[in-house]
This record gives C-alpha cells, structure tokens and sequence, in this order.
C-alpha cells in the first residue's frame, strides 16, 4: 500500500493565537457577567444569551466593515474581537439548549419567539454595526484608520 504524503505543518503565528485567546478570555468573562447579572430560569426569556448574542453579532458587523480598512498595525484586532472575544461571547449552543428547554417546560410560544428574536435581532444589529462604520467612513470623506 502506498504511504500517504506528510499533511503540511499548520503555522499559527503565536501573536494571532494569544491574540484569540485573549479576546476569548474577554468575551468569556463578558458572558459570565450576563449569565451573572440574568440567571437562566428555564420558564422566561433566556436574556443573558439574547443579550450576548446580539451584542457579538453587532461587535461582528462592525468589525467586519472596518476589516478591510484597518492600519497593518491593528492586524490583531480581527483575531481578537471575531474569534475571541465575539467566539467567547456568543453561543449557538446555549440558544439551543434553551430553545429545548422552554420547549419541555411548555413554552412553545416563547421559544418560537426567542428564535426569532435571535435571528431577527441578530441581522438588525449586524447589518446597523456596517452600516454605521460605513456611514462614518462616508462622513470622514472616505478617509482609512492611516490617512
């Protein structure tokens, strides 16, 4: 049997994993700060994922906008806030968990409605974070982060 070719080495340069990792830590303990402050009870909205999840689909449009102009200096703040910190904060998991929860406790009605509010609310604020970088961008007379 013919041997496989050797899968190349997978580079990560350490700067973009602390990178990830630090923002992971933010958004981790940004989210236990939610979970903290709205306790999840099972029979009412789920608020602390609702508002983590909105507010890291914001975080996403906005830096999704401001990507493509950003100084060669600030190439760590996209690992940061995506991966990291917007990755740590925001779960699809727990939306899930919570979906099925609010299902068995005989919330049908809610859940159906916290699914839409999460997709809803997420594109709306995902949508409003470019459309407000590329507004400013606009208003700066097309001017970058550099000049």
């Amino acid at each position: 049997m013919p041997s496989r070719p050797a899968a190349p080495a997978l580079h990560v340069d350490p700067r973009v994993a602390l990178a990830v990792v630090l923002g992971g830590a933010l958004g981790a303990v940004t989210r236990r700060g939610l979970l903290v402050a709205l306790p999840v009870s099972g029979h009412g909205w789920p608020w602390a994922t609702f508002a983590a999840n909105l507010a890291g689909t914001a975080v996403l449009g906005l830096l999704l906008a401001m990507a493509q102009h950003l100084p060669p200096r600030a190439v760590l703040l996209r690992p940061f806030l995506g991966a990291g910190f917007c990755g740590a904060l925001t779960t699809f998991s727990a939306l899930q968990l919570e979906l099925i929860r609010l299902g068995r406790n005989g919330h049908a009605a809610l859940a159906v409605g916290y699914v839409a509010a999460s997709l809803a609310g997420g594109l709306a604020l995902a949508a409003l974070g470019w459309h407000t970088i590329v507004q400013a961008r606009g208003r700066a007379g097309g001017r970058t982060a550099t000049g």
